[in-house]
């Protein structure tokens, strides 16, 4: 049993994360950050919930790109084969629920 304050939560780099769960290898990570992460493709399905901040989601659709402005509360579904990058506009802090060893 443990009570996680997400708002508390820092890490000392961007994308400093605390391992919550893995459940049958899906992964349930806490996520601090206050730069971008990098254009990639997981391995497959990604829930990514913002929790605190704003983040600015751009993802490749149909060969072209777009973007989604994700405010606290916010989910993003990736698909298999979604390309995507996070850009947080400041401190965000991010709940990421993804297949083990994923990127």
């Amino acid at each position: 049993m443990e009570v996680i304050r997400s708002k508390e939560f820092t890490a000392s780099q961007a994308w400093g994360a605390k391992d919550i769960a893995n459940i049958n290898g899906t992964t349930i990570r806490l996520h601090w950050t206050d730069k971008p992460y990098k254009w990639h493709i997981n391995d497959g399905e990604e829930v990514f919930a913002v929790l605190n901040g704003n983040v600015k989601m751009l993802y490749m659709q149909d060969g072209e790109e777009k973007s989604a402005l994700l405010e606290t509360g916010d989910v993003f579904y990736a698909s298999i084969g979604t390309e995507h990058v996070a850009h947080p506009q400041g401190e965000a802090r991010i709940l990421v629920i993804e297949k083990e060893g994923s990127v």
